[in-house]
């Protein structure tokens, strides 16, 4: 069991029941005295890079430069996770004026009104143009276009 996925309440009725009777206030305490604390997630880890993770960069990059002076077409194709399109909070910034924040829905939930996007989008970089499709579905290529 994974004691400290629980929580304190959970891990004190256990306790209890094996003839150690606690309260959830003082799991905490003993808890923290341990040197433990309530933490959310922090989104840091990308996996870890490629030991030749700029010798491929450089490789496609001399690919592309080589067919863009040959004349032949080179895209770039990429794929986002699901997106709510809509007027939802976002945790960026931009500068407005003085007092006058954009006002958005207090939610992001996605609606039936407006379901969630999977935008992929293909972007040729020699013509310096692409376009991007909203997919309904995760499977961009059953997906079709809005």
């Amino acid at each position: 069991m994974r004691w400290t996925l629980k929580s304190t309440r959970t891990l004190a009725a256990a306790l209890s029941r094996n003839r150690h009777p606690v309260s959830h206030t003082k799991v905490a305490h003993i808890l923290h005295d341990l040197g433990f604390s309530l933490q959310s997630n922090r989104k840091s880890e990308e996996g870890g890079d490629h030991p030749d993770r700029d010798a491929q960069f450089g490789h496609i990059n001399r690919r592309v430069k080589r067919y863009l002076a040959s004349g032949w077409p080179v895209i770039s194709v990429d794929t986002k996770k699901r997106e709510l399109v809509g007027n939802y909070p976002n945790a960026g910034r931009q500068w407005r004026a003085k007092k006058q924040p954009r006002k958005v829905l207090g939610h992001d939930f996605p609606s039936a009104e407006v379901p969630p996007d999977y935008p992929y989008g293909i972007y040729d970089i020699g013509r310096n143009t692409g376009f991007v499709n909203l997919g309904i579905d995760h499977d961009a290529g059953a997906s079709g276009r809005r």
